[in-house]
């Protein structure tokens, strides 16, 4: 009997029992047990598991909106790159705007092109420079009209003289203008002379020293309103034409010296940045190359960008 235990069962159809041998007693109960361990075992791995589902639900729902915002990032740096893009293509296509632009400018004051040589930094700065050397070129010789320009009545050279009827050498360039037309300084100087000059057939007369051995005349003026010894800057109001002396009508006799020798006035009165290079093969009296040379060191601060005479010529055309 210590082998066996008895299970007694209580039904309507009365009292059963039922007996068992020990071993399957043990059988059962570790039977038991390992159920009741199994079940918390399979409670641990489903509370396991679900907490492991959360967490990644969550790390998912952290990646969906990390690629969300770097998805959003993308966009907006490919727009950035987009705009700089184009932005550099406007730049690149200004860049080669303004080399052409260079260039012409180049040619213009005389340089050769050398866009494929040196930088467009430097191309820059020998520019600024050779322009800068014109500048004060035209600021210190007599450059551009000292009136405003309507043209030459009686050009320099031999010619018939309208009042004494003889032939004579024509020493300036007579300038058509009305009576009181304004007469601005061509370039920096000295006023020489300035008065009736009756001995000289001029009238009212103004006489400009200026550098390197140039001299201006005026001749025939109504009105000076500037006096001997006064300095004068490239645009300074100097006089108003007139009809005084052997003239016979109103007009500016303009004259140009050089070292006292005449030269012809139409070039100078032409002479401007546009077309630099031209007066170096039309007046030929000039030691050009030497005067290049004397003045390449050195520079005015602030030159006379263009003469008030030739301001009025753009406005006039402007309407």
């Amino acid at each position: 009997m210590d082998n066996h235990f008895t299970i007694t069962i209580h039904d309507d159809s009365g009292v059963k029992q039922i007996n068992l041998h020990k071993f399957v007693k043990r059988v059962i109960l570790y039977a038991l047990v390992f159920l009741v361990v199994v079940s918390f075992l399979g409670v641990a791995v489903i509370l396991y598991l679900s907490s492991s589902v959360k967490d990644m639900q969550t790390k998912r729902s952290s990646v969906e909106l990390a690629y969300k915002k770097l998805k959003k990032q993308n966009k907006e740096l490919q727009a950035i790159m987009q705009t700089t893009k184009s932005s550099l293509q406007e730049k690149k296509k200004e860049l080669h705007e303004l080399s052409d632009s260079l260039t012409e400018i180049e040619t213009m004051i005389g340089m050769n092109p050398v866009s494929n040589e040196i930088s467009l930094q430097d191309r820059v700065n020998f520019t600024k420079m050779n322009s800068e050397h014109m500048a004060t070129m035209l600021q210190l010789i007599p450059s551009g009209s000292p009136i405003e320009y309507h043209g030459i009545t009686s050009k320099f050279g031999y010619r018939i003289h309208p009042t004494l009827g003889r032939r004579e050498f024509h020493r300036g360039s007579d300038m058509k203008a009305k009576m009181n037309t304004p007469v601005y300084a061509p370039a920096d100087g000295i006023i020489e002379y300035a008065g009736n000059h009756k001995k000289s057939g001029f009238g009212r007369l103004v006489i400009i020293q200026h550098a390197f051995g140039f001299r201006t005349y005026y001749g025939h003026l109504n009105k000076i309103v500037i006096k001997s010894t006064k300095f004068v800057k490239k645009g300074d109001l100097i006089a108003y034409t007139g009809n005084s002396g052997m003239s016979n009508g109103p007009h500016l006799h303009y004259e140009i010296r050089f070292i006292h020798n005449v030269v012809n006035p139409f070039w100078f009165i032409k002479w401007s940045m546009e077309n630099y290079n031209e007066i170096f093969k039309k007046e030929k009296k000039i030691p050009w190359q030497s005067l290049v040379a004397a003045t390449a060191n050195i520079k005015v601060l602030k030159p006379t960008q263009t003469l008030p005479s030739s301001q009025q010529v753009q406005e006039s055309k402007g309407k």
